[in-house]
């Protein structure tokens, strides 16, 4: 465990992994987030967190004497952290609702950023996981630490029938805790509000330059242990189920609604987090462009791309089979080359060729298993990022239509015919199993060129005709009424070849064999 930790320290640094105009009340924040770090979180001094329960039995009695010894204040949540020994681990967490954070919640933050390991684990070491739980959780085995008992109260004021404004009592608190400079101006009034607003970002050459929601992406915003998480709908407007009246850390989580993720951080988390900083209980605004710092620009396209593809999947529209949930995406900074291995799917590649094709990264890949990659070495665009991510999940949705056999075979082929011709993608077309790159290539090269027309006009691109596939093929079927749906529906385990492609086609659309015949004739 320590020895592979050591080496994805290493290797971290090269990996990254609808409705128009402006929010009424605030518009779109061009300028927000610039500033913000997207490295190490650097931590300053303990803080005394207000939503302990002494402390605000302490804020009751300071504003209520005389009702406070009538009302009990009780513990609601702990704030524990965990420290799992492996992925297993994570996932249990995970699968019992706990959402962890790789940093200690009641510290300052002197620079904020995406990542934080705790001095004292080991870096080869899992660093320790902060969450809150309820007060009744029942705990896994599982090493934790319970490091406070907590009230949270989600009452508004004057609502319960005790009498007690509990949004005074908490914003008492922050002050006898030495919090009152992170109160935001409702604490003076008694009140909250859910944070609410819209994440967009600009495609230069879409929706006239306009910018467009964030799509399905997680939103996380926190005040010491009081958190809150929602999703973006498609057009990046978002809603808080839970009020505030303190300044608060907001984050991005690519963890998509839809049912992907992007990129994983420097330890065991589900998905790549961007923090977006700290801001009033409100909400914010802001807008993504080439301008921003570049992680999260790539991290926001890459989920745009891939809410895109789920969203078109639909039976009115492509109508072709969507990736399969959970799909691990990868953003690859130090490589060009994207793949789509599905390796937490269950597809497999034997050690030695994953070691050849990936060299440094080969350790990382087969530790945590991705099913797409995008290598964004040498794309710094939108169009360039958007038409890898559709290339790769069309790839994805093949597999779900063959199965891991197939799917072997055909990786296995890739990546002997990248090493055995020094560096030729896709080999000449001669070598076993070419049958299989022809088809599979040709079909994610077609709908890549689609969704790329489609999202940027012009002409019908040529993405990939310029090796020794055709995929020409499915494009001129394309234009002569079999649609992308109909080809799809032969792609199945039977189809490895040119020859079964052409035989599958004819047999599913025997009206159409003149033109089936016409086109595979002419390729």
């Amino acid at each position: 465990m320590r020895g592979k930790f050591k080496l994805l320290l290493a290797v971290f640094l090269l990996i990254s992994c609808g409705k128009d105009g402006m929010d009424a009340e605030r518009g779109i924040d061009y300028v927000y987030g610039r500033g913000l770090a997207h490295e190490k979180i650097v931590l300053g001094n303990r803080l005394e967190n207000p939503y302990k329960t002494e402390n605000m039995a302490r804020a009751l009695q300071s504003l209520y004497p005389v009702k406070a010894d009538r009302v009990d204040v009780k513990t609601t949540n702990l704030y524990v952290r965990f420290l799992p020994s492996d992925e297993n681990e994570c996932k249990a967490l995970e699968g019992l609702g706990v959402e962890l954070v790789d940093h200690p919640l009641d510290y300052d933050i002197l620079v904020d950023g995406d990542w934080y390991h705790d001095p004292e684990i080991p870096e080869g070491d899992v660093t320790w996981q902060y969450a809150v739980v309820p007060h009744d959780f029942d705990f896994p085995d599982i090493r934790y630490e319970v490091i406070d008992e907590c009230h949270i109260s989600e009452e508004s004021a004057g609502t319960r029938s005790d009498g007690i404004d509990w949004a005074a009592v908490e914003a008492e608190s922050y002050r006898l805790t030495g919090n009152a400079g992170r109160l935001s101006d409702l604490a003076v009034k008694s009140s909250k509000t859910a944070p609410s607003g819209r994440i967009t970002i600009v495609d230069e050459h879409a929706n006239g330059g306009k910018p467009f929601g964030v799509a399905g992406v997680k939103v996380v915003c926190n005040t010491f242990v009081k958190f809150a998480s929602t999703y973006t709908d498609r057009d990046g407007y978002y809603t808080m189920d839970k009020t505030f009246s303190s300044r608060l850390r907001y984050r991005l989580v690519f963890q998509n609604s839809t049912g992907f993720n992007i990129g994983v951080n420097l330890v065991l988390v589900p998905a790549s987090v961007s923090t977006l900083g700290k801001a009033e209980p409100f909400g914010i605004n802001m807008t993504v462009t080439r301008d921003s710092e570049a992680k999260l620009f790539r991290r926001c396209v890459v989920n745009n791309a891939a809410y895109d593809y789920f969203a078109r999947c639909a039976s009115d529209d492509l109508n072709i089979t969507c990736p399969p949930q959970d799909l691990r995406i990868w953003i690859m900074n130090g490589m060009s080359a994207s793949s789509a291995v599905m390796m937490h799917h269950g597809a497999y590649v034997e050690d030695g060729l994953i070691g050849s094709f990936l060299g440094e990264f080969s350790q990382i890949i087969k530790y945590f298993l991705p099913d797409v990659t995008i290598g964004t070495k040498t794309k710094d665009d939108y169009r360039a990022i958007y038409s890898s991510v559709c290339h790769e999940l069309a790839h994805a949705s093949h597999f779900r239509n063959v199965g891991k056999t197939y799917w072997n075979t055909y990786i296995t082929y890739i990546i002997k015919s990248f090493i055995m011709s020094g560096g030729m993608t896709y080999g000449d077309g001669t070598e076993d199993g070419a049958g299989y790159c022809e088809v599979g290539e040709s079909w994610a090269y077609y709908l890549e060129s689609l969704m790329y027309k489609d999202r940027y006009g012009g002409g019908f691109p040529s993405f990939g005709t310029s090796y020794w596939f055709y995929p020409q093929i499915f494009r001129y079927l394309d234009e002569r009424g079999l649609v992308c749906s109909d080809i799809f529906s032969v792609l199945d385990e039977s189809v490895a070849s040119r020859n079964d492609l052409r035989t599958a086609l004819i047999a599913a659309f025997p009206a159409k064999r003149s033109l089936i015949e016409q086109v595979f004739s002419r390729y």
